[in-house]
């Protein structure tokens, strides 16, 4: 069964593993809200009305907070399909036993592995999924992050073709500038939090 695709799984959203607190499951719209949309914030600096300015306590750069898998599939799980109502992380197509970190503090790249598993083993938005799962990673990591996304084996029909467009630097920046590619993309990531 490994190398089968068990899906389409649907898992319900409050059984997902996550370190996060509980939050309203309401999505706004930005457009209509005034906010700025999920996929252009930073998780990893605080909210508008936190003020640093103040602080007592310097910043050290030299300090590498670590960031492990847990991490990684809360900042991934939320993400839409671009079929379903339902995020990554409800359909199982992305799954916390399926992401590695390598994170060591002593080396200066760390890197981060995510196999994706599609709903069906012909899905034609396969690339375009792995794609918003990179872009949401490549916003919300430190530079020092390398990250490897792909298609659990034998779980596509095309795996192989798919993890190459989604690993290769050319591919990637020319669907970044692809307005229409990268619309999708921005629905997809509105529901992350």
């Amino acid at each position: 069964m490994d190398g089968k695709n068990a899906n389409p799984t649907i898992l319900n959203a409050s059984d997902l593993p996550t370190r996060r607190q509980a939050q309203r499951k309401k999505v706004t719209s930005p457009l209509t809200s005034g906010l700025v949309p999920a996929y252009a914030r930073d998780p990893f600096v605080g909210n508008k009305d936190t003020d640093f300015s103040n602080s007592d306590e310097s910043e050290d750069d030299s300090v590498r907070e670590p960031i492990d898998e847990q991490e990684i599939y809360d900042l991934i799980a939320t993400i839409s399909d671009p079929e379903h109502p339902l995020t990554l992380g409800e359909l199982a197509v992305v799954n916390l036993q399926h992401i590695k970190v390598t994170d060591d503090r002593s080396a200066i790249i760390s890197n981060v592995l995510v196999e994706l598993t599609p709903t069906i083993n012909h899905c034609s938005l396969a690339t375009v999924i792995g794609l918003g799962v990179r872009v949401r990673l490549e916003q919300a990591l430190p530079p020092r992050f390398r990250l490897d996304v792909r298609i659990r084996e034998g779980t596509h029909a095309t795996g192989e073709q798919v993890n190459k467009q989604l690993n290769d630097k050319e591919r990637v920046a020319s669907a970044l500038e692809n307005e229409t590619l990268m619309g999708v993309v921005g629905k997809m990531l509105e529901t992350c939090k």
